[in-house]
């Protein structure tokens, strides 16, 4: 296969990952906060951060086989999951090798979700918040990538305005709606002391 064709695919599908990471984000902390949108119930929100999280890993699987097997770099397969040592731009590189080593804590736990406790799946899920951030920095500082080209800047701006609108969303005073209606209910009528402990 071309080479260059092998390039211009790892560029794309690195830009396309990002794209759908951001929406994963989004969506996971828009359903951590309970959101559901009329006609889009929660369900179905988080129906669409799974969907979006599979597809998001495949065009990552093309945009890193993509960049190893063009050969133009000195990458191997062992810098996707050992950081810092790649023979190319081994720091940027290195923080995508972190950020795929989170991703796949996070896919694990995930699959085995059923088996973990509710804490533990959740503390290693919150890794999200760091792999995404790392991610984003390794488009932007990849020295034989697009990083700096404004294209990539503008939707690199897009993508953090993205995330960062829906945690203030989610981080909002008021909360969502079920949490007002149970305060409210617990002001009413609250939970009496039946002595059953005594």
């Amino acid at each position: 296969m071309d080479t260059q064709i092998l390039w211009f695919a790892s560029r794309a599908t690195g830009a396309v990952s990002l794209v759908l990471f951001t929406a994963v984000m989004v969506l996971g902390i828009l359903t951590a906060g309970r959101a559901g949108f009329a006609g889009f119930p929660r369900a179905a929100v988080l129906r669409l951060h799974r969907t979006l999280s599979l597809t998001a890993v495949a065009f990552l699987a093309v945009h890193i086989v993509s960049a190893i097997a063009d050969g133009y770099v000195d990458l191997n397969y062992w810098d996707v999951i050992i950081p810092f040592g790649a023979g190319w731009d081994p720091f940027w590189i290195g923080l995508g090798s972190v950020a795929v080593d989170l991703l796949i804590a996070i896919g694990i736990t995930s699959a085995l979700r059923r088996h973990l406790s509710p804490t533990l799946w959740r503390v290693v899920h919150f890794s999200a918040y760091a792999m995404w951030p790392l991610a984003l920095l390794h488009g932007w500082g990849n020295s034989g990538g697009d990083g700096q080209e404004t294209w990539l800047i503008v939707i690199d701006i897009v993508c953090v305005a993205a995330v960062l609108a829906s945690l203030a969303y989610r981080l909002r005073p008021d909360r969502h709606p079920d949490t007002l209606a149970r305060r409210t209910a617990q002001v009413v009528h609250p939970v009496r002391d039946t002595g059953a402990d005594r």
